[in-house]
């Protein structure tokens, strides 16, 4: 998927050479958590956080504080996911984009780039939400396709939502299929069933026989 149509620059990065005093001013009328900032050969050298912006002396230049630059940016050719994760990592919702020459061309915004993750079929196409968990050492992609195939599912999409200690729990979207199925044969499989976006037949089955025997003591 090609990003760069959502590549913004209608706000251009302050320059070093700039007061403390200009990018407060611009923080007030933006949301944005970062600004970008560039030198006076107009190479990008990183972003101001708000945070830090108020805590400078306002008649103090950029330049000044540019030890405070927080150096995180993505490539022109960046995979959107891959975007995804620096802004995670960074705690931002503005993204500089680069090219290869380390020319600012513009920026991101975080909702702009989290509405094309909603458009993928992980999210878009129907189906069910399986949470599964195993060892970090016992669980295999291939594996997983083969248990949700196997019941004429369709993967539409899996990654790894925890890892603690030595054990993974992985996301799956199914689609095409009723989930009890491919539950049934996961617990076969050793995979612990954290959560399932459907009625989990065999949870309601021990719940069932749970209460008929305690009807049954209490005769």
């Amino acid at each position: 998927m090609n990003i760069s149509q959502y590549i913004i620059n209608d706000i251009k990065p302050l320059s070093t050479s700039d007061k403390i005093s200009d990018m407060q001013l611009l923080f007030n009328q933006l949301t944005f958590t970062h600004i970008p900032v560039k030198n006076s050969d107009d190479r990008y050298i990183g972003c101001l956080s708000e945070t830090d912006a108020y805590c400078f002396e306002k008649d103090k230049l950029l330049s000044d504080y540019s030890y405070a630059a927080e150096g995180f940016f993505v490539r022109e050719n960046a995979n959107w996911l891959d975007v995804l994760e620096i802004f995670a990592q960074n705690a931002t919702n503005i993204m500089p984009v680069l090219n290869a020459e380390n020319r600012y061309l513009g920026y991101y915004e975080l909702n702009d780039i989290i509405a094309l993750f909603h458009q993928t079929p992980f999210f878009a196409e129907d189906g069910g939400t399986l949470v599964i968990e195993k060892g970090l050492d016992d669980y295999s992609f291939s594996e997983i396709s083969q248990i949700v195939e196997s019941n004429k599912g369709k993967l539409l999409g899996a990654f790894i939502s925890k890892m603690e200690n030595d054990l993974v729990q992985l996301t799956l979207k199914i689609g095409n299929s009723s989930l009890n199925d491919i539950i049934q044969t996961f617990r076969r499989y050793d995979y612990n069933i954290i959560s399932g976006h459907e009625d989990d037949s065999y949870i309601e089955s021990l719940k069932d026989r749970s209460n008929y025997l305690t009807k049954y003591l209490n005769m």
